[in-house]
């Protein structure tokens, strides 16, 4: 699908895409330059950043409960790709 960028660089998500993944504003999205493209993320967490001592901490609003070291391995290799 064929979308624009305006002059201050925003881009309109389509409603066919934001009605497929259930996206509804006001959200936040994770977004990355891979291999020459740009590949936009739904987040699966609603959170926000803390400065924590100087550094940004991602925190999340509801506790979450721990990783298993399948969901880490497979996290590590999304991000690696």
């Amino acid at each position: 699908m064929r979308v624009a960028i305006d002059g201050v660089g925003r881009l309109v998500v389509p409603k066919a895409l934001r009605d497929a993944l259930g996206l509804q504003g006001p959200a936040e999205l994770e977004m990355a330059a891979v291999d020459g493209r740009l590949e936009i993320t739904v987040t699966d967490v609603p959170a926000r950043v803390e400065d924590r001592e100087g550094c940004p901490v991602i925190v999340p609003e509801e506790p979450l409960a721990p990783l298993t070291i399948e969901e880490t391995r497979d996290a590590i290799d999304r991000a690696r790709r």
